[in-house]
């Protein structure tokens, strides 16, 4: 799971030579450093922990604990094994679209469950962040969004989100706080999601874009467009098409009022 969550469960850490050593501050400080340098490359690390156990410490034939009750008291006392980086390359396209869609006045924001150095990575290499904006203000953890526990108000949350392009470690009902500001402050929301706790933000979006290979079917149910290609660069494509047809259909209605006008 996440190192930061999955670290902090554990007793124990295996080392290079295969001994266990207890996990202190200092080795979680360092494991989370190591976190960072990997994060920074825009690699996904996973955190691997195992606990060994003759029997489970529960019975697994009492209906009345739930299963999160059943995860907690299985995730105690946890021994590091260590950690597992991938890399999800960019598509070709993507940042040649995205710098389209600015210079066409579309503000792209990425929200993501991915960890903040990485996601900020992400969006340095297809342009979603520039390089003279300030990381500290254009990219936040979600938890920034609700604080305590509890969402911004309003306009705290109308503030945060007209200038923020990179949201980190978000939660379904976080996409659909931040749809929901947008549409606030007046602009228009198009989400695009292909999972099912996606489907929420999709139909509150002006706009829902649902991936046509990897998306649900509850994702595709909730939105107003699917994708074929499931490709970021067909959402410009089809915004600059469209802009086409409406900029003909304007030019038309106006030459046929000044025709009958005149007449």
């Amino acid at each position: 799971g996440a190192p930061n969550f999955i670290i902090d469960l554990c007793e124990e850490r295996l080392r290079d030579d295969g001994s266990v050593a207890t996990m202190t501050d200092q080795a979680r400080q360092d494991i989370l450093k190591v976190v960072d340098e990997y994060s920074s490359k825009a690699l996904r690390v996973l955190a691997v922990a195992v606990r060994t156990m003759t029997e489970l410490p529960f019975d697994k034939n009492d209906d009345e604990i739930s299963t999160d009750e059943r995860f907690a008291k299985l995730r105690q006392n946890l021994r590091l094994v260590g950690l597992v980086a991938s890399i999800d390359p960019d598509r070709d396209g993507v940042k040649d679209s995205v710098l389209a869609a600015r210079g066409a006045g579309i503000r792209v924001v990425m929200i993501t469950g991915d960890y903040l150095k990485t996601a900020i990575a992400i969006a340095k290499n297809v342009s979603i962040l520039q390089p003279e904006d300030d990381e500290a203000t254009a990219a936040v953890d979600c938890n920034t969004l609700r604080p305590g526990g509890h969402y911004l108000e309003g306009k705290d949350m109308d503030r945060l989100t007209s200038t923020v392009r990179v949201f980190a470690r978000a939660k379904p009902e976080d996409k659909l706080e931040i749809v929901k500001s947008i549409q606030r402050m007046g602009q228009v929301a198009a989400m695009t999601g292909d999972g099912v706790n996606d489907a929420p933000a999709l139909n509150q979006a002006n706009i829902g874009v649902a991936m046509g290979i990897q998306g649900t079917e509850v994702a595709k149910g909730a939105s107003d467009m699917v994708l074929t290609d499931d490709n970021f660069c067909s959402i410009v494509a089809a915004v600059e098409k469209g802009r086409a047809i409406y900029s003909g259909i304007q030019k038309f209605v106006a030459f046929i009022m000044s025709v009958h006008i005149a007449e």
